[in-house]
Parts: C-alpha cells; structure tokens; sequence
C-alpha cells in the first residue's frame, strides 16, 4: 500500500473519531445552559416542574458528558500515534491549548460533575446551583481552548519557526488569532442550537404522546422561545465567517464552496458532481442569479463566484466534501429558520400547544442541530486540504510511517465500537424519554443519617 492509502486510512480514522466525539459536547454544551435554567427557575418559584425537568435532564448530561470524556481522551491519543510528526511541530502551541482544556475545563468538570448529580439533597440549595453554573461554565471552557487550537490551525499566529517547530512567541496573538474570535461565537452558538432542537423535539414528542404536559410545555416555549433568537444569530454568524475570515484567510475554501472551477458563473450550484482531475464538473444545476446575490451581495447578478481554477492544482481542497459540508450546513439552516417562524404565527395564533402537526415535525428535527454541526466541521477541515497548518505544514508531512494494514484495522475497530457506543447511547435517551420525568409527588433524597454513618463505618472497620 501506498503513502496515499496510508494518508487517506489515517484522515479517515480521525475524521470519524472527531466526528463522534464532538456529537457529545454538542449535546452538553446545550443541555448544561438548560439545567442552568432549570434550577434557577425551581429556586425562584419552587415550582416542582422545573425540579422535574432538572432531573430528567441531568440524567441524559451525564451520559452524553461521559461519553465526550472518553472519545475525546482517543483523539489526544491520535495525536501522537496517528500523526506524530504534526504532534512534534506543533506540540508547543497545540499541545499546550489541549492541556489548558484538561487543566481549566475537565478539572472544574469533574471537580463539580459529583455535586451535579449526586449533591440534591445533600447539600444547599444555592451551592446545587452553584456545581451546576461551574459545570456549564467548565463545557464553554472545553469549547474555548479547543476552537483556540483549530483556529489556530485555521489561521496560525504569533510564533516562530524553529528547525521546522512552531514555537510560541506571543500567547495573546497565538489564542486571539485572526479567526478565533468568529470561529467560537459561531461554534458555540451552533452547540446551543443543537441542543435546542434536541430538547425541542422531546418535549414535542411528549405532546404527542399526551403525556407529561406540563414539563413537554415549558420545555417547547423555553427552546423554541431561545431558537427563535438564535437562528437568525448563527445565519448571521456564518456570513460574517464565510465573507470574513474565510474569504481573507481561506479563498481555495470559498472557491471550493461555490462549485466552480471557472470564475464565471454568477448562479448559485446547488448540486456538483466534480471531477477533480479534469477540473471540471461531470454535473451542475444551478439557480441563474442567486450566488452573486447571497454571494457577493450583489443583486443585479453580475458578480460571479471565484472558481477553484484560481488556486494552484497542487494545494487545491478537495471540491465534493467541501461544497455539500457547506450546503449540508446551510440547507438544515434554513429549514431551521422556516420552523422557527412557525412556531412564532402559532404562539401569536395561541396555537403552538395543539398543533399535533408541528409537534410531530419537531420530533423529526432532533437530530437537524448536530447534522450542521457535523456539515461544518467537514467544511472547515476539508476546506483547510492539503493543509494541516494552513499555509504551513503539508497534511501528507505530518501522518505517522505506520504500515496502512495497522491503522486499517484500528479503522475497523474504532468504527465498530463508536457504533456500539452510540447506539447505547441513543437505546440509552429514547429508555429515558419514554420512562419520562415523573408526574408523581417530589420526594427529596435524603442525606445519610449520623446514626447510618456510624454503622456504616463500624461495619466496615470489622
């Protein structure tokens, strides 16, 4: 086997590793703003439904959190074993943001995680809601560092080059690189939407099932309410990417987003067939029109789009994963946009608790969130080929010599298990869901008796 297979085989491995990983803190990143919510709500009213709510979604954190964890120690791994020679270069800058992660966001995590889950009842109050403000505070810092190593990635800054390391000369241009600031607004926006539609379309399945209503109510207006606000944000979030730092920083990854491989095309693609070879496509429909409008934001249609043609053969990304990771983003996204203003007439209409319709097509949108998030990260990484480093360090420099045979059956083993997982962890939400929060009487759990301490340690020392 070539060095091409062994290239691909290794890009394939951490593409579908970072693709399950990054599914989990999409799902707490979200869900830990929402228990937030939750409790600061039952502490203001006292109101048993939103202790309920707190508790059923607790339960699906923790494992969603559990599960990012672990997936999330594979990737370091694939670092060093995977990818050795990038480890080494970039080691000193990389190297240190993930270790900024562990230090800031996993040790506050896991300091506070205990008291989150296992704390009620045990202690106060408002130190319940302090563990669960430190949690939700420590996956914002998760997300924090690790968009300050991709996006340094994306755009590199302050440092030096030392017999091929990259080597820090300014932390402050280093963190705050050109594309860090968009980059995590846009990353962490896109997390709460995710989660928003997850929340969104169990509490929709609920009304149509008729059961738990006054939690499937709250958790509707709440997520729909916040969606509302968020997607027009993200819409405009992401232009600002495309027509800021992508178009300055990144313009293969533009070219490659329109479809075109002549810049003459003012219309809009929205299916490509490209051969990569010939630089051409093989099929192309189009829209006349619409890319220099939403492209270039010129409405008289003159302005065509750049074509991949522009970019050298040698160091262009490859045009298919990054055209439809654009569209597989921005299609959900406007499908998003439409439901939210849906669900805005019904509320005005009084209607949004009965519309059994619009319940059910929540309940098809849970997934819709992380499709996106999953679309943008192809785009993003994709769009950077053939660069690990843009500009910088060559993808092909920087992949371990590992025999292909090794790292296609470790290929093999990760996707068999990351399915086992994953399908645990859906088996895992949809038990949950259906066994629901609870209509019953609140029973608070009750903090070990002195008597039952002493005993307990009696027993043990005998």
């Amino acid at each position: 086997m070539s060095h091409d297979t062994l290239l691909d085989l290794s890009r394939w491995q951490w593409a579908l590793t970072a693709a399950f990983h990054i599914t989990f803190p999409a799902v707490t990143v979200g869900t830990s703003v929402f228990l937030v919510v939750c409790y600061a709500m039952y502490m203001r009213t006292d109101d048993d439904v939103w202790l309920r709510m707190f508790r059923f979604w607790r339960r699906i954190f923790a494992v969603g959190f559990t599960l990012g964890v672990v997936s999330g120690m594979v990737l370091t791994f694939e670092f060093g074993l995977n990818w050795g020679p990038f480890a080494r270069d970039v080691g000193p800058i990389v190297g240190v943001a993930i270790l900024m992660e562990v230090v800031m966001a996993f040790f506050l995590e896991a300091g506070f995680l205990g008291l989150l889950i296992y704390g009620e009842g045990r202690i106060g109050k408002r130190m319940m809601m302090f563990s669960t403000c430190m949690v939700s505070l420590g996956t914002m810092l998760s997300v924090t560092w690790i968009l300050v190593a991709n996006s340094w990635m994306q755009t590199p800054a302050g440092y030096k080059l030392v017999d091929g390391q990259f080597q820090p000369v300014n932390w402050l241009h280093v963190i705050f690189n050109p594309s860090f600031g968009i980059r995590f607004i846009h990353m962490l926006v896109g997390a709460l939407v995710a989660a928003g539609w997850f929340i969104c379309g169990i509490s929709a399945w609920y009304f149509v099932k008729r059961r738990h209503l006054p939690i499937a109510r709250r958790g509707l207006s709440v997520t729909l309410g916040v969606l509302s606000v968020l997607v027009p944000l993200q819409i405009y979030i992401g232009d600002s990417v495309a027509g800021g730092y992508v178009a300055k920083y990144k313009l293969p990854q533009l070219e490659a987003m329109g479809g075109n491989w002549n810049s003459t095309n003012t219309g809009e693609n929205m299916i490509v067939i490209p051969n990569q070879d010939a630089a051409k496509n093989k099929l192309q429909v189009t829209i006349p029109w619409l890319g220099s409008a939403l492209g270039a934001k010129n409405w008289s249609g003159h302005t065509a789009t750049p074509g991949l043609k522009l970019t050298p053969k040698s160091l262009r990304p490859m045009m298919l994963p990054t055209f439809y990771g654009f569209r597989l983003m921005w299609w959900p996204t406007l499908l998003m946009i439409a439901v939210v203003l849906g669900g805005i007439a019904l509320r005005l209409r009084g209607r949004l608790y009965s519309a059994r319709w619009f319940h059910k097509l929540l309940v098809g949108l849970v997934p819709i969130g992380f499709v996106s998030i999953w679309a943008g990260w192809v785009l993003a990484e994709t769009g950077r080929q053939p660069w690990l480093v843009n500009g910088k360090l060559l993808t092909a420099a920087a992949v371990s010599p590992l025999k292909p045979w090794s790292v296609l059956t470790s290929l093999t083993v990760f996707v068999v298990l990351y399915l086992a997982l994953l399908g645990m962890y859906v088996w895992y939400v949809v038990r949950a869901v259906r066994e629901g929060p609870g209509d019953g009487p609140i029973v608070e759990p009750a903090a070990p008796s002195l008597r039952h301490e002493r005993r307990s340690g009696l027993a043990s020392a005998s």
